[in-house]
Order: structure tokens, then C-alpha cells, then sequence
């Protein structure tokens, strides 16, 4: 699927700077970020969602510790 994002002349130097640095194209640049954005988001919702998930199955327990 084509997208236009459009970004700042600031944004474009450092994003055409950073692809010259690493030797890729603006767009591997953008769509490697896009991605590691994405896994972030998924981690800390599982990791969330686990943790009330731990919270409600150990909740009496953690109430008799914080006696």
C-alpha cells in the first residue's frame, strides 16, 4: 500500500543524514522505525495486560505481604 508522509525539512535532512550513515534508503529508514514502534506498542500492551492479569490472580496474596 502506497502513503505519503510528509515530514519537516529538518526531519528530511536528519532522515536522509541517518540513511546516508547507515547506508540504506530513507524508506528502509522509515519502515525499520514503523516496525520497532509497532513491536514497542504490542510488548508493553502484553506486558500490561499480563501484569493486571498477575495482579488479580495473586491479589490476596499480595495483600497478606503488604501487611
Amino acid at each position: 500500500m502506497a502513503m505519503n508522509v510528509r515530514f519537516t525539512d529538518e526531519q528530511t535532512a536528519a532522515l536522509r543524514a541517518r540513511a546516508d550513515t547507515e547506508g540504506r534508503s530513507m524508506h528502509q529508514v522509515v519502515t525499520a522505525a514503523v516496525e520497532e514502534y509497532l513491536m514497542r506498542r504490542a510488548d508493553g500492551e502484553l506486558t500490561l495486560r499480563l501484569a493486571e492479569e498477575g495482579a488479580e490472580r495473586f491479589a490476596a496474596l499480595l495483600a497478606r505481604l503488604g501487611e
